[in-house]
């Protein structure tokens, strides 16, 4: 089964770029079979709705504008992202993750499964670093994404790490 990982958000304003920094999180912690694609779509949006179209399994990791504290993290099924049952769109990126899949299902394309892990932003401000609340979500939400992906059916490996 082909698994996309999309990591989306933008470097440029801080923890708006969790989905990036989190994809990095993933690379530098565990080895992934040749049929999960970690993919850095940063603020493409619609610009990449093929890679969506070639999987049958994908994760979204993102930021959402919800109720809760920073560093908050929640998982929306693909029920929820088609029906509109997600929180406030945050950035301009976002705006095309809905109308993406929405093609896609019109193309009959569509990911069967589909999965958004959100976390709330502590800052918005310019700067290319996480807040120090959300590094401290970066291994929370790897790992539900590990455990996710390992019950799918997917080896995923821990990376020994250089001391």
């Amino acid at each position: 089964m082909k698994t996309l990982i999309f990591g989306a958000g933008n470097l440029l304003l801080s923890d708006e770029g969790f989905g990036v920094h989190c994809l990095r999180y993933l690379q530098d912690h565990f080895i992934f079979p040749d049929s999960v694609e970690l993919y850095d779509g940063g603020t493409l949006g619609i610009m990449v709705t093929h890679k969506f179209e070639e999987a049958e399994q994908v994760f979204i990791l993102d930021t959402v504008d919800a109720e809760g504290e920073p560093g908050d993290v929640f998982c929306f099924d693909r029920d929820d992202i088609m029906l509109s049952r997600l929180p406030v769109k945050l950035s301009p990126h976002q705006i095309g993750i809905q109308e993406m899949l929405l093609i896609s299902e019109m193309r009959g394309f569509c990911p069967d499964r589909l999965t958004l892990f959100g976390v709330i932003p502590d800052s918005l401000e310019a700067g290319h670093e996480l807040s120090s609340t959300l590094c401290n979500s970066l291994e929370q939400v790897a790992g539900r994404l590990v455990e996710e992906l390992r019950a799918s059916g997917v080896v995923v490996r821990e990376r020994a790490l250089a001391a």
